[in-house]
C-alpha cells in the first residue's frame, strides 16, 4: 500500500548558477537562496564542498549526479513535496546545461513542486557573448561524441546549419575537434575559441577554423584548459547548399564511386557538381 500523501504546502526547487571559474559571479541571490535551502543536490559534493566553504555556506549536501539521477529523483521530490526547499548545482555553471539535473526537473514539475531558476555564469552564453559572431539565432550542440567516427558523422550533418554552433570541448580532444570541423565545414569558415572563461589563464582566439587549429598546435597551453568553440552558421542559400552537397556526398561516397556520388549529391542538395566531384577524403 502506498504511504499517506505528503501534507502542507510544497517547498520550491531552486536551480542555481555556480560561477565557471570567477567566485566574484556567485550572486548576492544566489549565495542567499543556497543558505536558506534545507539541502543542496549537487554534481560533486567534494567540488561544491569548497565553493560554499568559500563563501561561509554550512548547507548539507545531496550527491545527485548521472550514475544516481534516476534512483535518488523520486527521493528528492518527497522531501519537495513534505515543504523542503532544496536547491539543485552543478558542477559549475547552469545546471541542466550539458550537466546532470533534468530528470530531477521533471519529477519535481511533475508533482506539482514550484521549480524557479537562480541565473548566473554560463559557459555557452558567456563565450557567445565575445565571440563577434551572430548571435540572434544559435544552436547548443553541447559535446561532441567522444569517438572520431561518431563525432564525425554529427560535424557533417551540422556542416549546413545556418545558425551559429557553440560547442564545448575537453582538451584532450581540442586539436582532433578542430581538424573534424575543418573537414566537415571547410578550414576557412570563421570560428572563435575561447578557453578558460573567467580564469586567470582565460583567451579568446578568432579567425578561420585553420587559424585555430594552427595556434592551438603550435602553443601547448592553448591546449589546456576547457574550451567552448563558436563556429559561424553556413549561411544561407549557396554556401549552405554547398555545405549540405559535401555532407550527402561524403556518406555516398563510403558506398559509391566519386562520380555516381558527386552526381546524385547534386541532384540531392542542389549543390553544384564540379564543387563535389574530385573531392578528396578530408576535404
Amino acid at each position: 500500500m502506498a504511504g499517506p500523501e505528503p501534507q502542507g504546502v510544497p517547498g520550491t526547487l531552486h536551480v542555481v548558477a555556480t560561477p565557471i571559474g570567477n567566485l566574484g559571479d556567485l550572486s548576492t541571490r544566489a549565495q542567499a537562496v543556497l543558505r536558506g535551502v534545507s539541502a543542496i543536490c549537487a554534481e560533486d559534493t567534494r567540488r561544491s564542498g569548497q565553493l560554499l566553504a568559500y563563501f561561509g555556506i554550512n548547507t548539507p549536501l545531496v550527491a545527485l549526479h548521472e550514475h544516481n539521477e534516476d534512483a535518488l529523483a523520486q527521493r528528492i521530490v518527497q522531501r519537495l513535496l513534505a515543504g523542503e526547499s532544496l536547491a539543485l548545482v552543478s558542477d559549475a555553471g547552469t545546471p541542466l546545461v550539458s550537466d546532470p539535473g533534468y530528470r530531477l526537473v521533471r519529477a519535481a514539475r511533475a508533482a506539482g513542486v514550484k521549480t524557479s531558476p537562480v541565473p548566473g555564469a554560463c559557459a555557452a552564453i558567456a563565450a557567445l557573448s565575445v565571440a563577434g559572431l551572430a548571435s540572434d539565432r544559435f544552436t547548443f550542440e553541447g559535446f561532441l561524441p567522444a569517438k572520431a567516427a561518431a563525432r564525425r558523422e554529427r560535424l557533417q550533418r551540422l556542416s549546413g546549419e545556418p545558425r551559429t554552433l557553440v560547442i564545448y570541448e575537453s582538451s584532450h580532444r581540442i586539436v582532433e575537434t578542430l581538424e573534424d570541423m575543418g573537414v566537415a565545414f571547410g578550414a576557412d569558415r570563421p570560428a572563435v575559441l575561447a578557453r578558460e572563461l573567467t580564469k586567470l589563464f582565460e583567451t579568446v582566439l578568432d579567425g578561420t577554423l585553420a587559424d585555430l587549429l594552427a595556434a592551438v598546435t603550435a602553443d601547448d597551453n592553448q591546449r589546456k584548459g576547457e574550451f567552448v568553440l563558436v563556429v559561424e552558421g553556413a549561411g544561407d542559400d549557396a554556401e549552405a547548399q554547398l555545405a549540405e552537397g559535401r555532407r550527402v556526398y561524403a556518406l555516398l561516397n563510403a558506398h559509391l564511386p566519386p562520380s555516381s556520388s558527386a552526381k546524385l549529391a547534386a541532384e540531392i542538395t542542389g549543390a553544384p557538381r564540379k564543387a563535389l566531384y574530385g573531392m578528396k577524403d578530408g576535404e
